[in-house]
């Protein structure tokens, strides 16, 4: 019996031991298998040729067609909403950040933003002192140096013509008729022609037909403000002329800033253009009255400009120091880096200093201060924040299914196929069933009517596009410049709404001047892009009482994409014109 149980003993031994053996390691392998499938759950797809497309399934690319490959596993440590581009990206969309710091007394030393203008009290302006025709101007473009007597332009002046005849007359009747024979040099005299000019004249007998005109300043053209052709009137203003040997530094001072400052007080300005290198200035001028709009007043430093190292437009930073105030610090940032969804206000953070890498955070913003807006919330000082690229870097966020501006919950993985910057293709005045971060800020009827004027011009332009008609795009620009000015901001009873149109504003009225100012199509067709941008925000934000469809051609852009709005569901595609006339597809309806 003993014998039977030690070999039974050893059968079951032998029996699981071979079991082991057979099984186990198909165990381990499923269980290696059930990891694969859980990993291949996360796998994303991308694009090798844009990889800024990301999805969850493979397939193929909405922009180029080409079939989709695996994407890398993140591998960076990124946290759940962050999100990271590739050097190339930035490069591309020209993403620029900023650190966020005060505008306040920090050390008993006040920093201040501020901007290079002319120096007003040197500037003049070259008139024409007689009437005629423009046959010969000698000034070629803006910034142009010209001297004291050089020649500016020749004109033929009937006037001046008559008025030469009239001298030849008087000077064979000056022994007789001396009054007359000196009302008529003296009017020459008035008309700015010199003692050798009439001289000459006199002397030859001979009538000019063109007139020179010499210039009576030193300086740089700052503007033209006539063409080689036209037709002027005595006193009309040529050129406006700078001298840019001093310019003025003029600085945004806060209300609540105003009493630290006198006449006198010294301050350091650096520039990013040369960052080395630092200049010294002295208070000159400090305005007496508060701009209401802004709620800030210009401190003048006038600079000594020599050597032409400042140039008017260029920002600069300034330092008093020696100031002390116990006042509430101020954290301000750039309005060109804040996104709104008509509820939330959101800016996008450079998570890591080192990297491209990036998430959204949501700010709440006080007044607006010049170009800047006040952060109550959201934000520390030395936060580095996007100022430059804000929409591309939204746009790659929700590509990714991270926080984006319309997607606050992140998790959805964008395709390329469906809203404008993810937004529902709904409309967004629906009174049920809409997401409340599309809710549009309601404004007066009159509001909306002067903005749909702003539309209709932005549609004959697109209509322009379309054709390649340059001068007709000129023509619709000019007029969308008009009927801009003509919304009146005062019919905007929010403050929430104030800040958005001011920005909005300021924005499609850059783009839209930038089309006006050049008869290049591509580079028409390049600011047409930015103005669609953001008089869809406009639209979207504050409505206009008509159906406008917004429409998306992925080849625009170089491969990149762009979209613009439509008054009718047929896409006609003011990127490429008839070269691709129906390349597009509508993407969202505002109803």
């Amino acid at each position: 019996m003993m014998k039977k149980y030690i070999i039974y003993s050893g059968i079951l031994i032998i029996g699981l031991i071979m079991g082991w053996l057979l099984f186990g390691n198909s165990s381990h392998k499923e269980i290696e298998h059930n990891h694969d499938e859980v990993a291949e759950t996360n796998q994303k797809w991308t694009c090798s040729m844009h990889p800024q497309i990301m999805q969850a399934e493979p397939g193929g690319c909405p922009i180029c067609g080409m079939e989709l490959i695996p994407a890398e596993n993140n591998a960076d440590g990124l946290l759940a909403d962050q999100f990271k581009l590739t050097e190339n990206a930035m490069a591309l969309a020209n993403v620029q950040t900023s650190i966020v710091g005060n505008e306040k007394v920090n050390n008993n030393t006040i920093k201040l933003s501020g901007k290079i203008v002319e120096n007003e009290e040197s500037n003049s302006v070259q008139v024409s002192y007689f009437s005629g025709r423009i046959e010969r101007l000698n000034v070629s473009f803006t910034g142009e140096e010209i001297h004291k007597g050089q020649l500016l332009a020749t004109i033929y002046s009937p006037e001046l013509y008559a008025a030469q005849q009239e001298l030849i007359t008087a000077a064979s009747l000056k022994e007789s008729q001396p009054a007359l024979y000196k009302a008529v040099r003296n009017k020459l005299k008035l008309w700015k022609l010199s003692e050798n000019q009439i001289n000459n004249i006199e002397t030859s007998g001979t009538v000019l037909e063109n007139f020179p005109v010499y210039a009576t300043v030193s300086g740089t053209v700052s503007e033209k403000l006539v063409a080689q052709g036209d037709y002027i009137k005595q006193g009309q203003p040529l050129l406006k002329i700078s001298k840019l040997n001093t310019v003025w530094a003029n600085f945004d001072v806060y209300e609540n800033q105003i009493d630290l400052f006198k006449k006198g007080q010294e301050v350091s300005i650096t520039t990013k253009a040369y960052p080395n290198k630092g200049f010294k200035g002295k208070v000159s001028f400090i305005d007496p009255v508060l701009d209401t709009r802004t709620r800030t007043l210009k401190l003048r430093v006038v600079l000594n400009n020599l050597n032409n190292v400042f140039k008017p437009g260029m920002f600069i930073e300034g330092k008093i120091q020696g100031i002390s105030s116990t006042k509430e610090q101020l954290l301000n940032i750039p309005a060109t880096a804040v996104l709104w969804t008509g509820e939330r206000s959101v800016v996008y953070l450079k998570a890591n200093p080192d990297e491209p890498v990036f998430e959204m955070r949501e700010v709440q913003l006080g007044n607006i201060i010049g170009e800047n807006y006040e952060v109550l919330m959201g934000l520390e000082n030395g936060d580095e924040i996007v100022t430059n690229g804000t929409f591309t870097i939204d746009a790659a966020a929700q590509l990714q299914g991270k926080k984006s501006m319309m997607n606050k919950e992140g998790g959805k993985v964008m395709t390329g196929h469906e809203g404008h910057l993810g937004m529902e293709t709904t409309s967004t005045t629906e009174n049920t069933g809409h997401d409340k971060m599309n809710q549009r800020i309601i404004v007066a009827a009159n509001f909306q009517k002067q903005l749909k004027k702003v539309f209709d011009d932005y549609i004959n332009l697109k209509d322009a596009l379309v054709k390649e008609n340059t001068k007709a795009v000129v023509e619709s620009a000019n007029s969308t410049l008009k009927n801009l000015e003509g919304v009146d901001m005062k019919l905007l009873t929010n403050m929430e709404a104030h800040k958005h149109w001011m920005a909005i504003e300021k924005e499609i009225k850059a783009s839209t001047s930038s089309i006006s100012s050049t008869s290049e199509i591509k580079e028409q067709r390049n600011h047409f892009k930015h103005l669609s941008t953001h008089l869809t925000n406009a639209i979207q934000l504050f409505g206009i009482d008509f159906k406008v469809y917004s429409q998306f051609c992925p080849m625009a852009d170089d491969n990149n994409g762009a979209f613009w709005l439509s008054k009718e569901e047929k896409v006609l595609n003011p990127y490429f014109g008839n070269a691709m006339l129906s390349c597009g597809e509508v993407k969202q309806i505002m109803e």
